[in-house]
């Protein structure tokens, strides 16, 4: 069928304008008319291929110019925007479908032709995978569109060219794509979010594609793409907005259950990977509002999710809201719920940049009345313990947080107002002290005996260094009159904004002047130790006088 090429007149050298000795101006010149020449060869070969089907080897040329140096950086968009065209009346003309009791020499033409239409698309798979940013773009929507012929007119590429053809090689080369995040940005922004069936048909391709162990950067680009689709389509959707309209035919695709499976699939494929701390911590974030809701049977997360509950640390308090959700909404079984949220409460907590975020998911889950008050008690102790090592930001919220676990819990008020009975009980305590009956140790939040203590670590915070703790800590020592504290209004405090609010408010008058010394000493230490010694600087700190000098 095509005919062969000369190699030994391909391979002839050109004398470059440049070793000839020509001016930069005339090179210039020269390289414009080439290109001209060029896109003038170009046209003339795609015309010539409309008009007759002897010209078909010309298709075979131009995808041989469409790297005609070797290299997929820069590579003939003109050749490539030009085979499109062509491939595209093809398609849609018939020409790659062999139609019924066809002739042997139809079927090698039509054989010929789908090959050097598989040439082309590997072609642009490279393209898109190597080149740079505006090629890369130029071969994704020419791919996309030639997608968009095959899916439409050839018969059984309705589905094919989507599930196992042509698009598979444009999903792997955009997540593959070297320097590929303006090519990544065009896919998502240009086609995946306004297309329903680009995104059905994603999702099938990212549960395939991540089935296997992939690379970190493969896996956060996989996520970057699933979390773009965030339109979770109600029960009653219509899905109208198709890349092809072949689409609407697809009756799987128009199902929102089918629709919502396909979703699930990838995420659960995605979540089942070898998935690095940080990414696990991103997904999390991201579980409640943009994977959840995808999901059409919800305890297929339960595995990842009490496995990164498990973990400990940071990815266990992000792992809160989600296992949560699915013991509330899903009735989910998971006894350890609470014991394990009673371990999370160490000193590193209050020191974690995620404390406001675990306070707010604390509030929730202790809110319920019917929670025992040796559990609610073993949670006030914990905190007030810890309160006592914390940082003042960290301290503010935590007494507003222990005084609406009093109002809701009133049973465990018994440890602020204990009475001791006994005259003779209570005098040796306040000569020789007590034992707190409170087991730090103690994993198991309903054996602790909290409800047994009481909170002396209020008591003692009540004269902290920093007069806004010291203030907020003595509302325990008051009269309950407050229905409950906002507890918005404290989880956010921080250093800087607790030092804000003080230089902001002007200058306050001062009940007690402060003592401060007048004069300053040349010395730290006094002469008397010279008259000691004889006169003589041989005492101890001698050295240590002679390098603090404050003359």
């Amino acid at each position: 069928m095509p005919s062969a090429v000369d190699k030994s007149v391909a391979s002839k050298k050109r004398k470059s304008a440049k070793e000839s000795g020509v001016p930069s101006s005339k090179r210039r010149a020269v390289a414009e008319n080439e290109s001209a020449e060029t896109e003038a060869d170009v046209q003339r070969l795609e015309e010539e291929i409309g008009e007759s089907r002897k010209h078909y080897n010309n298709i075979a040329t131009l995808i041989s110019m469409l790297n005609g140096e070797g290299s997929w950086t820069n590579p003939n968009l003109a050749v490539a925007v030009s085979l499109c065209r062509v491939f595209s009346r093809l398609i849609a003309g018939g020409n790659l479908t062999e139609p019924e009791r066809a002739a042997e020499n139809e079927k090698i033409v039509v054989s010929w032709l789908k090959e050097r239409c598989k040439e082309y698309q590997r072609q642009l798979e490279s393209i898109m995978r190597e080149s740079d940013a505006a090629s890369q773009i130029t071969a994704l929507n020419l791919a996309m569109r030639l997608l968009n012929e095959r899916a439409t007119h050839i018969p059984g590429d309705e589905t094919q060219a989507w599930i196992s053809g042509l698009f598979r090689n444009i999903f792997e080369a955009v997540i593959e794509a070297r320097d590929g995040q303006a090519l990544r940005t065009e896919f998502l922004e240009k086609y995946l979010r306004p297309y329903e069936d680009v995104t059905y048909y994603t999702f099938m391709q990212v549960a395939e594609y991540a089935s296997t162990a992939r690379s970190t950067q493969a896996l956060e680009t996989l996520v970057t793409i699933l979390s773009t689709c965030d339109k979770i389509p109600p029960a009653n959707h219509k899905f109208t907005s198709f890349h092809t309209r072949k689409s609407k035919e697809n009756k799987k695709l128009m199902s929102v259950n089918t629709y919502k499976k396909r979703a699930q699939d990838a995420w659960l494929a995605l979540l089942q990977n070898n998935l690095s701390a940080p990414l696990r911590k991103s997904l999390l974030r991201i579980m409640v509002h943009h994977i959840e809701p995808w999901f059409t049977r919800p305890e297929l997360l339960m595995d990842f999710l009490t496995d990164s509950y498990n973990v400990g640390g940071a990815t266990s308090l992000l792992a809160l809201s989600g296992l949560f959700y699915l013991i509330q909404e899903k009735n989910l079984d998971y006894p350890q719920f609470y014991p394990k949220l009673y371990s999370l409460l160490d000193e590193d907590l209050l020191h974690s940049k995620h404390r406001s975020r675990f306070f707010r998911l604390l509030n929730t889950f202790l809110a319920s009345t019917h929670l025992p008050a040796t559990l609610v008690a073993s949670f006030i102790k914990r905190l007030s313990r810890l309160a006592l090592n914390a940082p003042p930001a960290a301290i503010v919220a935590i007494v507003p947080f222990i005084y609406n676990l009093f109002k809701s819990h009133p049973t465990c008020t018994f440890m602020l107002h204990r009475v001791i009975a006994d005259p003779e009980t209570k005098s040796d305590i306040e000569k020789q002290g007590m034992d707190d009956p409170f087991d730090a140790e103690e994993g198991d939040p309903d054996k602790t005996g909290a409800i047994e203590s009481s909170l002396w670590e209020l008591e003692t915070l009540q004269s902290h260094y920093h007069p806004n703790v010291a203030s907020i800590t003595r509302i325990i020592s008051e009269q309950f009159t407050k229905q409950s504290y906002n507890l918005e209004d404290f989880l956010d405090y921080t250093y800087q904004g607790m030092l804000g609010a003080e230089l902001g408010s002007g200058e306050k008058p001062l009940k007690k002047i402060p003592v401060v010394e007048y004069q300053i000493p040349k010395r730290i230490f006094t002469d008397r130790l010279l008259e000691e010694n004889g006169g003589v600087d041989e005492a101890p700190g001698s050295l240590l006088r002679s390098l603090w000098d404050f003359s």
